[in-house]
């Protein structure tokens, strides 16, 4: 047995008017709340109390090394003896689109808001705390039972949304579009969790759709599918507990969509997919309700006790924007690099059937003026030679096809403008108007890049189960051959389950893989490390999983340290109200 722990906190940062993040819209914005959002905490702990781990996921559009960081910050403060650090603290997002902006310390990610948002940020970080010091509180002697299912191919309740990039890989077997529903993990891994006494305390799972069943004109704040599989799964258990705490963790769904019907009248903006019915909401509940039953079959039906009672953990800071991949990891391939991290303009344009993004006819544009900009890059870089000509090449290795939108590590846009330079004009997008303004109150001056370079690798082991969180959004192959690596990598430390846990501890784009990343599509373009990204994640895990099987004592410690921001940073690009803000806050008066 071990000391298991579960506690749930209020994260429902809710003020009207400002922007929702997982569409990266300031037009999508929060006018009511639909449901309350939550995170939910789980601890285990060796009955000798020498070591222990927490994983806490929270319903939100991902999480950021802000948040992290204030929440180990007051741990550590006020909370010493509980000894929590960054390798034993693991903080995951479900990915819901409907949950707030503004709690980022890197000022791309707050432009949506628009801008740093204190009051999001703290309510963040103290319901995540909350969380915490409830699931300690309520620690207990448990066991865990774990259990595995696999959603029949007639349940409509997760679809590949570029099964063109799906099939470009050798290992797979060739789709149309009417088969893309066999294009995903369609299987559901569930933790579950009973008291000594018998008693059922609760269950966390992993599976892989996206949260976005509502649309980008859905201006409620809501923890979409998820949540409701989250609220479904605790009612129906409070006959047995009425604490009983589940959470709907976020598998590889990268490339996973839960809409499935195309619908030519609805409008163009808000993407004319959607999801089982016309009607989001009942769409979004119809797909929680299907992983909420999925959920209650495995609990009831699939469980097996896990026995080994061991606990450990280990974590890593990774540069991802300097990372020279050995050819054990690219099919003998040599000099493959990564880059400063480079938003594509496919990425700006959004997802066709999850939710378009800057408008086609400002893409076009944004192409243009980024090749062109690229083509002179590189005649500066022959030009003047050195250390900048080497650092240009590097980066079009990385880079390879994509057309860059956003150097969100150089601090450029569109190839080589700041952010109050942008020669697109501020009227023809909220976003572009948003980036100019806080621009000129100097949100964009921070020598730190825009969108966090430097990010955590974690692994938990529990008994023989390996749970590896990275800061990513990764597609159904690209998971597939992580998880290879990773189970190859962590057979000597015992671990033969492994289970990927995305969206973890900081957030920076996609991981696709090489061939998928070849078409440039919204996955390829958001892709941010270049074409090699997915071949650098299982060379640095496998150090990683390499060095966490080592004796404790034995295990090299390395000297990366995360960007810090400084006060004057953040006051320079604080939250402001918009036009639409003002209207709203007036006619509320």
């Amino acid at each position: 047995m071990l000391f298991i722990g579960l506690g749930k906190g209020d994260i429902t940062a809710f003020f009207k008017g400002i922007g929702m993040l997982g569409y990266g819209l300031p037009q999508h914005y929060m006018l009511s709340i639909e449901t309350p959002l939550y995170a939910r905490a789980f601890i285990f702990e060796q009955l000798n109390q020498s070591k222990k781990v927490c994983l806490v996921n929270c319903e939100l559009g991902f999480i950021t090394p802000a948040l992290k960081q204030g929440v180990l910050g007051i741990l550590q403060e006020k909370h010493p003896e509980l000894k929590y650090t960054a390798s034993n603290l693991l903080l995951s997002a479900q990915h819901t689109h409907c949950g707030p902006s503004g709690y980022s310390h890197h000022v791309l990610y707050n432009m949506s808001t628009p801008g740093f948002h204190k009051g999001v940020y703290e309510k963040i970080v103290n319901g995540i705390v909350e969380a915490i010091l409830h699931a300690e509180k309520n620690k207990q002697k448990a066991t865990i039972q774990l259990g595995k299912s696999s959603f029949a191919p007639d349940i409509p309740v997760s679809f590949n949304r570029t099964i063109d990039a799906y099939n470009t890989n050798p290992e797979v077997r060739k789709l149309s579009h009417e088969n893309r529903h066999l294009g995903v993990d369609r299987e559901m891994t569930l933790l579950h969790f009973i008291s000594e006494t018998g008693q059922a305390l609760g269950s966390i799972n992993w599976f892989a759709v996206h949260t976005s069943n509502l649309p980008n004109n859905f201006f409620r704040l809501c923890s979409d599918n998820k949540g409701f599989a989250a609220s479904y799964l605790e009612e129906s258990m409070q006959t047995e507990n009425q604490h009983y705490i589940a959470a709907f963790a976020q598998g590889a769904c990268g490339d996973v969509s839960a809409r499935v019907k195309y619908n030519p009248k609805l409008p163009t903006q808000r993407g004319k997919w959607e999801g089982y019915f016309p009607d989001d909401l009942k769409s979004s509940k119809f797909n929680g309700n299907l992983q909420f039953e999925k959920a209650k079959e495995i609990i009831h039906n699939s469980t097996t006790e896990i026995k080994d009672e061991t606990i450990d953990s280990i974590s890593v800071f990774v540069d991802f924007s300097k990372i020279d991949i050995h050819p054990t990891f690219t099919n003998g391939v040599e000099g493959c690099v990564t880059s400063p991290s480079c938003m594509g303009v496919a990425f700006l344009e959004g997802s066709i059937m999850d939710g378009p993004g800057l408008p086609l006819f400002l893409g076009k544009i944004a192409r243009a003026v980024a090749r062109r900009a690229r083509k002179k890059e590189l005649k500066v870089a022959v030009r003047d030679g050195g250390e900048y000509e080497q650092f240009i090449y590097r980066k079009n290795k990385a880079q390879a096809v994509k057309d860059i939108g956003v150097a969100s590590g150089e601090r450029k846009f569109l190839g080589n403008f700041a952010a109050d330079k942008i020669p697109l004009p501020g009227f023809s997008d909220e976003m572009i108007l948003n980036i100019k303004k806080v621009a000129k109150q100097g949100g964009f001056d921070s020598p730190n890049p825009w969108a966090p370079q430097i990010l955590t690798l974690q692994i938990l082991k529990i008994g023989n189960i390996g749970i590896c969180a990275f800061p990513f959004e990764i597609t159904t192959v690209a998971s597939w051959r992580l998880k290879k690596t990773l189970e190859d990598a962590l057979q000597a430390k015992g671990i033969d389950c492994v289970i990927l846990c995305p969206y973890s501890n900081e957030y920076n784009g996609y991981i696709t893989t090489n061939e998928e990343y070849q078409l440039q599509l919204y996955e390829g373009g958001h892709n941010v490390f270049g074409q090699w990204s997915l071949n650098a994640l299982q060379q640095k895990f496998t150090e990683l999983a390499i060095n966490f099987c080592k004796q404790e004592s034995e295990r090299i410690p390395t000297d990366v340290q995360q960007e810090i921001f400084t006060e004057e940073e953040l006051q320079k690009q604080v939250f402001f109200q918009s036009k639409r803000i003002k209207k709203l806050n007036k006619t509320n008066n």
